[in-house]
């Protein structure tokens, strides 16, 4: 069965007031009830003492009096006022010297004989028989009790035995004690009523003070929410107040979080734009790389088509479309190179003799370059580590080729290799005229060269550094540049243990790589 509504949701401030007031309600409820209690406790209370008297001077005015109102048994019976309403039985009442309002009865044989209520001390009035059988079941000595006389009100009644084998019923009103409690309760009220007013604006005041450091830092979220975090750059530059981040309250604890977590939002947001932009000027330039020759490739085929009956032609027209297509295959390996290491496939691991791989990559660098001046600086002990043997012949061929593309003919390369506390470390220095210092920080990213126009006179790819960079990251490595004109080092450093051969480039360290220019 479907739901017909949603059920109201209350806000927090609206559930601390309600549920603060309706505590407020609850305690001045139970003060007013247990101050009445107390109260009429206490009356009652003294209200007994003075019927405990009462009950003495009774049978005190009753001393003298016999079972037909004459003296009797050598006792003289006391004088009592004759004048005035005459009391008739419980005349002992005023006899005894009983208070305005007293009640007094005399039961003999479980009859009442007679009972009124003093109005004077000459006077009572007497009670009815139909109401004042109600006294005849009061039993001698019990503890006081309450009874109800119609037309007389309340009273509060005990009896105690007579000398001659009668009742004594004595009572006190209970009028007083009740009118007094009837202004307790209204003053308890008045004054429980006004304590509700004043505390419920305190405590309407108090929340809405404690509420509003939590609405701001609701209003920071929400203005964050407003944000276009799907898409290009963000400037999450929105943050909780100061105010609202002290960790000693639970507010500042919220507060303090949520600016944590939208630092770390922040940095995502940054990382992903930075990666979306090298992505996109990896595709630029990827694309720029192989339009190029695939360029070259088509005019040469259209050439060699028409001149077909020009062999020399077609001869030289097929020559430069196999130069540019192993051009092309150069550019798509390094490519694919560079992807399978951002993907994270895990290298060979093997022992590796740093000294011969240094010794081979010079040797063939030698070939390639005759107009530079090779040098090796090699330990006298050879140097091993454990990784992939052909990428790492990779990083020192690339560092080669590097020094050989980008300096003078007569250059000076030192290729050197040794152990230190860390690892191994591959090193290749020039004297060449140095790499342009606002170009080092980037010298490892992705088709970087100091050649905005991208002359490829001199055969640059952009993407030789890049591979370098990319293969020592991949064997939890690092490599370094430092160049002026006159020297430049280029520092590789490997781990000595296989362990630390890593399978993925770590993220922090996302090459977008170059070819030193």
């Amino acid at each position: 069965m479907a739901p017909t509504g949603r059920r109201r949701t209350l806000t927090l401030r609206t559930k601390l007031t309600v549920w603060m007031t309706a505590l407020i309600v609850a305690v001045c409820a139970v003060i007013a009830v247990a101050t009445e209690v107390a109260i009429s406790g206490y009356l009652v209370h003294q209200l007994d003492e003075r019927l405990t008297s009462a009950q003495k001077r009774t049978e005190q005015g009753a001393g003298g009096i016999d079972r037909d109102g004459d003296a009797g048994g050598g006792i003289v019976p006391r004088p009592y006022p004759t004048t005035g309403t005459d009391c008739g039985g419980p005349s002992f009442l005023v006899a005894g010297g009983a208070s305005d309002g007293t009640l007094g009865a005399r039961v003999v044989d479980g009859t009442v004989e007679s009972a009124g209520v003093v109005q004077s001390a000459a006077s009572c009035t007497v009670v009815p028989d139909a109401v004042a059988a109600e006294l005849a079941g009061l039993v001698p000595g019990a503890t006081p009790q309450t009874i109800t006389l119609a037309g007389f009100g309340d009273y509060r009644v005990s009896a105690a035995e007579g000398r001659y084998g009668d009742v004594l019923i004595t009572g006190l009103p209970l009028a007083d004690v009740q009118d007094t409690q009837r202004r307790l309760a209204v003053v308890m009220a008045l004054v429980s009523g006004i304590a509700l007013l004043a505390g419920g604006l305190a405590v309407l005041l108090i929340v809405r003070r404690a509420v509003r450091p939590l609405e701001r830092v609701a209003a920071t979220a929400r203005e964050v929410a407003t944000l276009p975090l799907d898409r290009g750059e963000v400037d999450l530059g929105v943050r909780v107040p100061a105010r609202d981040t002290d960790p000693r309250t639970e507010v500042g604890q919220v507060g303090a979080a949520l600016n944590q977590m939208l630092g770390h939002v922040s940095g995502a947001l940054s990382a992903r734009q930075a990666s979306e932009t090298r992505v996109r000027q990896f595709v630029a330039d990827a694309s720029h790389e192989l339009r190029t020759p695939l360029a070259a490739i088509r005019g040469y085929a259209e050439l060699a088509r028409r001149e077909g009956d020009d062999p020399e032609g077609v001869a030289h027209a097929l020559r430069r479309v196999q130069s540019e297509s192993e051009r092309m295959t150069s550019l798509v390996d390094d490519l694919l190179l560079l992807a399978r290491l951002d993907s994270g496939r895990p290298l060979d691991r093997t022992e590796v003799d740093l000294t011969m791989l240094v010794i081979d990559a010079v040797s063939d660098a030698q070939v390639a370059g005759r107009d530079h001046h090779w040098r090796l600086d090699l330990p006298d002990e050879p140097v091993a580590t454990v990784g992939d043997p052909a990428r790492l012949h990779q990083i020192v061929a690339n560092l080669l080729a590097n020094a050989r593309t980008h300096t003078p003919p007569g250059t000076t390369v030192v290729t050197g290799v040794a152990g230190d506390a860390d690892g191994v470390r591959i090193e290749v220095r020039d004297d060449g005229p140095g790499i342009p210092a606002g170009l080092q920080p980037e010298i490892f990213h992705r088709f970087v060269r100091g050649d905005s126009s991208r002359s490829r006179t001199a055969g640059s790819t952009g993407l030789g550094l890049a591979i370098v960079a990319a293969v020592t990251a991949a064997h939890t490595g690092r490599v370094e540049v430092d160049s002026r004109p006159g020297r430049t080092v280029f520092t590789v450093h490997l781990p000595v243990s296989g362990a630390d051969v890593a399978p993925a480039v770590p993220e922090s360290f996302v090459p977008a790589e170059t070819d030193r220019p």
